[in-house]
């Protein structure tokens, strides 16, 4: 039977997601965790079979591209739409109805005749995903904040960096006994599985009286009202242009491994899901740093660094020196810097706008997506190559470390004494 309770606000300091029995509250993260992969899966299934689907059709790696530009756009407008409707009408409904249209276009990709079709499809799908990211975000903040919050994200980051691990390797073994479109069947058994979840354990987080029923006007004045804080949109473009040192990675590796060093599909799935170790091991790690240091200082620091081995991608990759390792292992440690800005970005975000969590994550999910549409096509347009892969990644991180230091400027941001009570308590 699904889930139809709503979830009130305790009398206390508490958080509605602290007062769950930890039974309850498991579920409820597992079911958040696979909202939030259901954008990477989206992504990085099909990516495994780019070089196949240029050949397929006849047509430029570039055009290829533009599918993946198509679901970012797609994810980028979706939670534009989706994140103040939930802030309106609830979470269910919306996230629900998200899913269910990922559902149809991946049907619908299956038996896609052209390119322009299943661009235009793909978008269809990033719309749906956009859903469960950004609602899944509004949950978040609807059932924790501060620490805890952040410490959810780096869990809900886990479920990012496992899905690219999953994603390339399920489609490398799909294309070994169908083509590219056994791949898209995938999909629609995953978001069918992930909506039937979804209905039955899923609550709803917000409560009527919290509900925002401005309509349009509301919506424009609370995009603006999000607009006038300087560092919350500091932090979203940090987290866009970290995204898109992330989605250069994920649109240029299969060209780079593939034609560049000659890896097969299956090889390319496995070095890829290296990247995605890195990752993980970050947003995990992040948790523990969490007990020492505030979500502010780890930002700080997790660019600094990523800035640098942006740097030394850049270089190794003009001169070749190293090979494949030389642009993989520092590649690697840029994505692992990213798994510890991910987090702690969005979490101090959303902290300052939890009377509007939908509009805010909203808002943060489209600049992510959005920019890393930018990125992806950038990639094709330089050359499909290592050089032009970590120009795109170095030029991530520089721009995101120089918004932060001069917008953002994280070490004048305060901390929250209830924020510190519960870093020392976990």
């Amino acid at each position: 039977m699904a889930d139809t309770r709503t979830l009130t606000p305790p009398d206390d300091d508490l958080s509605p997601g602290e007062l769950l029995p930890a039974g309850r509250r498991f579920r409820i993260v597992l079911v958040l965790g696979l909202l939030t992969a259901l954008g990477p899966l989206t992504i990085d299934m099909y990516l495994p079979a780019l070089p196949t689907i240029t050949d397929d059709f006849g047509v430029t790696a570039a055009a290829v591209q533009l599918t993946l530009t198509g679901t970012l756009v797609g994810l980028a407008l979706g939670q534009l739409l989706v994140g103040p409707l939930s802030d309106a009408v609830g979470r269910r409904a919306p996230l629900i109805a998200g899913v269910g249209v990922h559902l149809l276009a991946s049907v619908l990709c299956v038996i896609a005749p052209n390119l322009a079709v299943l661009g235009g499809l793909r978008v269809l799908q990033g719309l749906g995903a956009a859903a469960a990211s950004v609602v899944a975000m509004a949950i978040v903040r609807d059932l924790f904040d501060g620490f805890a919050a952040a410490r959810l994200f780096s869990r809900l980051m886990l479920v990012v960096g496992v899905a690219p691990i999953l994603a390339p390797t399920i489609g490398g073994q799909v294309l070994q006994f169908t083509s590219w479109r056994g791949v898209f069947v995938v999909l629609t058994l995953a978001a069918a599985a992930i909506m039937a979840a979804t209905a039955v354990v899923l609550p709803e987080t917000l409560t009527v009286e919290r509900r925002r029923s401005g309509g349009v006007a509301g919506t424009i004045r609370d995009y603006g009202r999000l607009f006038t804080d300087r560092v919350y949109v500091g932090l979203i473009l940090v987290a866009g242009l970290s995204m898109a040192a992330l989605i250069a990675y994920v649109s240029g590796s299969s060209y780079v491994l593939q034609d560049g060093f000659g890896l097969s599909e299956q090889q390319f799935a496995y070095v890829f899901a290296g990247g995605a170790v890195g990752l993980i091991g970050a947003t995990q790690l992040n948790v523990r740093l969490l007990r020492r240091w505030t979500p502010q200082q780890i930002l700080a620091g997790s660019l600094t660094a990523g800035l640098g081995f942006g740097a030394v991608l850049l270089v190794l990759a003009v001169t070749e020196i190293g090979g494949l390792f030389g642009v993989l292992v520092p590649l690697w440690l840029v994505l692992a810097m990213v798994g510890l800005i991910m987090p702690n970005a969005p979490a101090i975000a959303l902290g300052r706008h939890g009377e509007a969590a939908g509009t805010a994550a909203a808002l943060l999910g489209a600049v992510q997506f959005g920019v890393g549409a930018v990125a992806a096509p950038l990639v094709g347009v330089l050359g499909v190559g290592a050089v032009a892969m970590a120009i795109v990644v170095f030029g991530g991180m520089l721009a995101a470390s120089l918004v932060c230091f001069v917008v953002v400027r994280p070490h004048r941001l305060p901390v929250e004494h209830k924020q510190l009570a519960l870093a020392v308590a976990h």
